[in-house]
């Protein structure tokens, strides 16, 4: 197929047509079908049929895009992938539903980039994170309701963890944090030990490496019940 250009005159006006037409043999001899009549169409859009039917490029592609907005996705992918590889999504839900997504995209986060939540949800507008996983419209006021789902799932996430990695004469191992906190009217606080050295007014919580195995276990469910676990055995990182 090819543009044909065809000049005719008539009472003394010249008339330009472009043809699209297609070539065949008929016996010997070469004929010319027309398949459509080009000329109403802009010269721009004819000169772009006949660059593309000669196998010529209608132009530079930088051109003919804008780039708006380019956002880092290696990274997301790399994490989110091993993520799924592990099967963590689908031990906190069988099937995607909008808690899962949240709650999976604050782990990568904290993977990525560890940050409060409301960095948290700044920083999605950063990367392809968000959009992959179909939160990008999330506050964090949903970040932290998306946590107490989650707490909610928690027997039955750690019940599939045991059943994954833990059996008779196992090993577990774990290890103990410590936070201080500034102020007196929490009811959560309690007077204790710094680990830190943190000398402040406030009051401190959660036990620290000095705690006994025995007061770990009972301030801390998770652990107490893999404790139960027939032949487990839990020890302290720190004492290894």
């Amino acid at each position: 197929m090819h543009v044909a250009k065809i000049i005719t005159s008539r009472n003394g006006h010249e008339y330009v047509a472009h043809l699209l037409r297609q070539s065949y043999r008929e016996g010997a001899k070469v004929k010319h079908r027309t398949l459509a009549n080009l000329s109403p169409l802009p010269t721009t859009a004819i000169d772009a049929i006949r660059a593309i039917l000669r196998g010529e490029p209608v132009g530079p592609l930088e051109q003919a895009l804008e780039i708006e907005r380019s956002l880092p996705h290696g990274h997301v992918v790399a994490v989110l992938e091993g993520l799924r590889r592990l099967g963590l999504d689908r031990l906190l839900a069988a099937r995607p539903r909008r808690e899962r997504e949240v709650v999976v995209a604050m782990i990568v986060s904290r993977v990525l980039q560890p940050a409060s939540k409301l960095a948290t949800v700044r920083s999605w507008q950063t990367s392809t994170l968000a959009a992959t996983l179909g939160v990008e419209d999330a506050h964090e006021d949903e970040l932290y309701a998306a946590l107490d789902w989650l707490k909610e799932c928690q027997p039955k996430v750690e019940k599939k963890l045991a059943e994954r990695h833990l059996s008779e004469g196992g090993l577990v191992l774990y290890d103990l944090t410590s936070v201080y906190l500034e102020g007196s009217h929490c009811p959560l606080a309690k007077r204790g030990y710094s680990r830190a050295k943190v000398s402040t007014s406030g009051a401190g919580w959660a036990p620290s490496a000095k705690a006994s195995h025995r007061r770990w276990l009972a301030a801390w469910p998770t652990a107490r019940r893999a404790s139960q676990l027939p032949g487990v055995t839990m020890r302290p990182m720190s004492k290894l």
